[in-house]
């Protein structure tokens, strides 16, 4: 699962398809999600009222995940990962953080790629381009809830 699933379910933005797709399929999480949440987590406003809320909703969701269900990419997954994000920025034009955001999103693709896995996600931007450049991967895209 892309980053932005466990974001848009914490917020409650994701459409009942993506829940129910949930609960049924078996769920497999990479440590590429884990550390952009954990990096959200480093850039909240301490002194926000909802900070603390929302960090305990991102402990609660990666202590949720079983550990014999998430994966680590590899040294060969990490740099073509890092290919294909040069790629993609080059592509979409992308400057200064949203270039660390590409390259996550590659690896994560890669990633699952590798594991015969397919990536769910909203980012259907980044992730069409992705797919067009290596079409044999499997995405499942879905757009946020109104």
């Amino acid at each position: 699962m892309d980053t932005c699933v466990y974001i848009d379910g914490m917020q409650g933005r994701s459409p009942d398809v993506v829940a129910d797709l949930l609960d049924i399929r078996q769920i497999n999480h990479s440590t590429v999600a884990i550390q952009e949440l954990m990096h959200t987590i480093g850039v909240l406003d301490p002194g926000h009222l909802g900070t603390k809320t929302a960090i305990g909703q991102i402990k609660t969701t990666i202590a949720a995940m079983p550990e014999h269900r998430i994966f680590t990419p590899n040294a060969d997954v990490l740099g073509r990962g890092a290919m294909l994000s040069g790629i993609l920025c080059r592509i979409q034009g992308y400057q200064h953080d949203a270039r660390l955001r590409a390259l996550h999103d590659c690896v994560l693709f890669l990633q699952a790629q590798k594991l015969g896995l397919a990536v769910l996600t909203a980012n259907v931007s980044d992730f069409d381009y992705l797919l067009q450049l290596m079409p044999t991967s499997r995405v499942l895209l879905y757009r946020v809830a109104a």
